[in-house]
């Protein structure tokens, strides 16, 4: 009997894992903290080399990581390496002209080796998410083509992430989708009386983020309920109702960015938008109320007057 409920296990625990959307959860999560890293690497990069280059000023990470590892070769600065990596020309002479005569610190043997194996290790990472990328819509596309169709794949993999399966992500309310990745905002509604979430990683969409801040919460409305749709045409149907949905969606958003705007009054305080005060305090019966032995009643005194019991 015993051996007999370990292989079951073993089975359902197979059978469990057969499915790619558990390799497509590890990929994307893999990639988020990437991502996290390799933008911590690169500015530690940047504080790093403006100690030897304060002229240069580059946003692009892994144009940062090619200039280190060109302009402190042990060949030095050449024009040619450095317009290898600067399409402009006109960038690439000034670059080349200020690393010629800045006012940084010389490189010791020591600092040079660091510094380009530190450069080296961004642009692993750098690569390392291009293959994840590349995993990730590939793998999206296959297992929910509607649901990318109307998102992206990263954000259709997030989501899949944070519901746990396709199944349950299927079988979700809408609402439930378009606070998904929100779940410290809502957490704080429910216990402080903060305002209400109106989206999570849906707010990643270009239309979201982009769009007018007092009818974001509109539009993810809009997203969610057509995403909820494609999710369970992805996990039941397999019918492939993307264009229809975008289609839709477009309208949607559409009407709702030219509805004229509401007017607001003010806002209402109900039982929910109240923090939390505590119980209130009760006296003994037929005495009274009793006060508050934290505030204090102020006596003739001045200071809190205590009443006897």
């Amino acid at each position: 009997m015993r051996e007999r409920m370990i292989r079951k296990a073993k089975e359902g625990i197979t059978s469990a894992y057969s499915n790619e959307e558990h390799a497509l959860m590890q990929a994307i999560n893999a990639y988020l903290e990437t991502n996290k890293s390799y933008n911590l690497v690169f500015e530690r990069l940047s504080e790093w080399y403006g100690i030897y280059f304060p002229e240069i000023k580059i946003a692009n990470p892994k144009t940062l990581a090619d200039l280190s590892i060109v302009l402190n070769s042990k060949e030095g600065i050449s024009k040619e390496g450095i317009s290898t990596i600067m399409a402009d020309s006109q960038k690439a002479e000034s670059i080349y002209n200020k690393a010629k005569a800045t006012i940084g610190r010389s490189m010791s043997e020591r600092e040079r080796d660091a510094i380009l194996n530190f450069a080296k290790l961004s642009n692993q990472m750098y690569d390392t998410m291009l293959g994840l990328e590349a995993y990730i819509k590939a793998t999206s596309t296959e297992l929910m083509p509607n649901t990318t169709y109307l998102t992206d794949e990263k954000i259709a993999a997030e989501l899949l992430s944070k519901a746990g399966s396709l199944e349950r992500l299927a079988t979700m309310p809408a609402s439930t989708v378009q606070l998904l990745g929100a779940e410290k905002a809502l957490f704080k509604h429910i216990k402080f009386g903060s305002n209400p979430p109106k989206y999570g990683t849906l707010f990643k969409l270009a239309e979201i983020s982009n769009g007018p801040r007092d009818r974001r919460g509109r539009i993810a409305r809009a997203y969610a309920a057509k995403i909820s749709i494609a999710l369970k045409a992805d996990y039941f149907t397999k019918s492939f109702i993307a264009e229809k949905l975008k289609a839709d969606l477009e309208k949607a958003v559409k009407r709702i960015k030219e509805a004229p705007a509401r007017e607001h009054s003010g806002n209402t305080p109900n039982q929910f938008s109240r923090p939390f005060q505590g119980r209130p305090q009760k006296g003994p019966r037929n005495s009274g109320a009793r006060p508050n032995r934290f505030l204090g009643q102020k006596g003739k005194s001045g200071g809190p007057k205590w009443r006897k019991r």
